[in-house]
């Protein structure tokens, strides 16, 4: 027999709790909101270290991307 609980049977029953039980629920639920959502950040995100790994570019070839890219600098028309 378990009921489904949605925001609004939550809010109807949050207006009915008293100020101070309104606050304690609020220093209760704030640091669970933070910690999920620094678990979210966390997630997403993926190290930096070894990104490179396993390609194999030479200098010349880091030397050819750079003199391609400078290539045309100063532009003229810009």
């Amino acid at each position: 027999m378990n009921e489904t609980v949605t925001l609004e049977k939550v809010l109807t029953l949050a207006e009915q709790l008293s100020l101070v039980d309104k606050v304690r629920l609020i220093e209760w639920l704030a640091p669970r909101i933070q910690q999920e959502q620094r678990a979210r950040r966390c997630a997403g995100r993926r190290p930096l270290r070894g990104a490179w790994r396993g390609l194999d570019i030479t200098e010349k070839e880091i030397t050819e991307a750079r003199r391609q890219m400078w290539e045309n600098f100063p532009r003229q028309d810009v």
